[in-house]
């Protein structure tokens, strides 16, 4: 005859069935944002790399942001936009549509002149925050990994007692 289930136990188990599989989700969201973190970080060290090998008098634009726009054109221009002052650039989203004599996908670039030392500040700052926030995610899939391995320690000593009865 088979032995009583014991419902203290089998609830114990559930739980921890599912705090397994919920930490395994968060563990793994969170090596996917420290990986982001270490391209971000490495992008704005070879960047600022690079940058640094130019003369310090040296100005640069900065990339500030993109959006879609329809036009009709298909030409690709440099322009200046007199109510933001900086010079944008169109090109065409995707070529492979030149057959189609309808309206195309443009991208609107703007960008904004820097001086080299505020670009170097901005890079030294994002490599600084990416690596706070590594840090951070770190710490938390630490605590993650602990408590389960407590739970499965509480579930343990769960058997052992009933053993001992």
């Amino acid at each position: 005859m088979a032995a009583p289930v014991d419902l203290e136990l089998k609830k114990a188990f559930t739980e921890l069935q599912a705090k397994v599989i919920d930490t395994q989700q968060k563990v793994k969201l969170a090596d996917v944002q420290i990986e982001q973190l270490n391209r971000t970080k490495k992008h704005a060290h070879l960047t600022d790399t690079e940058i640094m090998t130019l003369v310090d008098e040296t100005n640069m634009y900065e990339g500030v942001g993109r959006i879609l726009i329809a036009v009709v054109s298909w030409r690709v221009l440099p322009w200046i936009y007199p109510a933001w002052g900086s010079l944008c650039f169109m090109d065409l989203a995707d070529s492979s549509l030149s057959h189609v004599r309808e309206v195309f996908s443009h991208y609107l670039f703007r960008f904004i002149l820097q001086s080299k030392e505020a670009i170097h500040n901005q890079l030294l700052e994002k490599q600084k925050i990416a690596e706070e926030k590594i840090k951070e995610l770190e710490q938390k899939k630490s605590y993650l990994e602990r408590s389960v391995k407590e739970a499965e320690d509480n579930i343990r000593e769960m058997l052992m007692a009933r053993r001992a009865q």
